[in-house]
């Protein structure tokens, strides 16, 4: 292959499908411009929803699209996944529910994990993974079923560092 191979594509859908009228009511994110937007304002849009994000270290650059295809987002800017799931609300929303869980089949019993719990058990499990000798960078993986102890291990990873892959 040469240096200079091109990429194209082969197939280009442009259909696109409106989510029924209900949905869109009771969605978070109800302007219908949005998507627009995005297309013609990227990246300035992607900085403007990263300001809405808690960063640990501010980034220098949206997008470093110095060397493609190799891109490069929010160069220089750090930030904790668990931190902005769960720190973040703890203040406003801490009594509220996070994470609504529905057992299959139906007769399971469904579990309700307000922030605050959550929180809780995040912190207890990461614990638990430093213990194991987790340090921040070490990759985790985790062999386990659609539970809400599932979200819990990911955040708790997140919360240390550990780069995770679910199984």
């Amino acid at each position: 292959m040469s240096e200079e191979t091109q990429l194209e594509a082969r197939l280009a859908e442009q259909d696109t499908f409106e989510p029924p009228e209900s949905f869109v009511e009771q969605a978070n994110v109800s302007d219908p411009d949005i998507h627009e937007d995005f297309d013609e304002n990227w990246p300035e849009c992607w900085e403007q929803a990263a300001a809405l994000l808690d960063w640990n270290v501010e980034y220098d650059t949206v997008l470093d699209d110095s060397n493609p295809p190799f891109y490069e987002w929010f160069t220089g800017g750090e930030l904790n996944a668990s931190v902005n799931c769960l720190d973040r609300h703890l203040d406003e929303r801490g009594d509220e529910a996070a994470i609504e869980w529905v057992g299959e089949p139906t007769d399971e019993d469904n579990r309700t994990y307000t922030y605050e719990e959550l929180h809780r058990e995040v912190n207890e499990f990461a614990a638990a993974l430093r213990e194991l000798g987790v340090e921040e960078d070490d990759v985790v993986t985790m062999y386990m079923p659609m539970i809400p102890e599932l979200p819990v291990a990911m955040l708790a990873c997140a919360r240390i560092g550990a780069p995770h892959s679910v199984v």
